[in-house]
């Protein structure tokens, strides 16, 4: 029997793996979308998440602007939704569930974070999300890098810990969005914890600031040679 991408979450491999689901990440990627949202004049009174995992996203960009008055989540996880509950009010609901096949009506902004990686027939679930919603904001990691291809092994680790199928470069991703229908608007890239965060060894910290360096340089070239880059786009589609 062949192995689903969908068994990793529907189980509790994932679960074992990141048991916070990456939660404590999200306030930074609610700000950006909050950023990229308003930067291109939309402002929902409705969202919908689809693979929101434990729902801080749609938890934090719901105080960021009270005037979203419905917010929706949707996951394939019961271990996701479980911890997705606790963030439940009048305004915030979650659902176990693939949203692909629900009946929902979809919402002002449909928001795809981290998933399509993840997803065996990504093109095909690009393809059925299209015309869900007139905004589509999606976070998409750049794994392919020089340094990943000179050491795969950190591809490796991505595809078993997290279930990383799919590899992207910043053209790539274009591409994909592009052949499934899906005009892109505006996009930023997103950094990596290493850069971000408070170094713990000199090497790291050197590391960081090479980084750093690159990036103030030359974006799309720090990108490619560093990997662990990320893109938050707003898409129409």
């Amino acid at each position: 029997m062949a192995f689903s991408s969908n068994d990793m979450y529907t189980g509790n491999l994932y679960s074992k793996n990141k048991p916070t689901w990456d939660d404590e990440g999200t306030g930074w990627k609610a700000a950006v979308i909050q950023k990229l949202l308003q930067k291109n004049d939309v402002f929902p009174k409705s969202i919908v998440e689809v693979g929101c995992g434990a729902g801080g996203i749609l938890k934090e960009l719901s105080l960021l602007n009270p005037s979203i008055k419905s917010l929706k989540g949707y996951d394939i996880s019961p271990y996701a939704i479980a911890m997705a509950n606790n963030h439940t009010n009048e305004k915030l609901q979650f659902f176990n569930t693939d949203y692909i096949n629900s009946n929902d009506a979809g919402a002002d902004v449909l928001l795809v974070i981290d998933v399509i990686e993840h997803i065996d027939d990504y093109y095909g679930f690009l393809n059925k999300l299209r015309g869900r919603s007139n905004n589509v904001v999606f976070h998409i990691p750049l794994d392919l890098s020089s340094r990943n291809i000179l050491k795969p092994h950190t591809i490796l680790l991505q595809r078993q810990l997290v279930g990383h199928l799919h590899y992207f470069t910043k053209e790539i991703a274009e591409w994909a969005l592009k052949d499934t229908g899906f005009t892109v608007i505006d996009w930023v890239y997103t950094k990596p914890a290493i850069d971000t965060e408070v170094a713990q060894s000199f090497k790291i910290s050197l590391k960081k600031t090479l980084r750093n360096i690159s990036f103030a340089v030359n974006k799309d070239w720090s990108a490619k040679m560093w990997g662990g880059y990320s893109m938050m786009i707003l898409a129409k589609g």
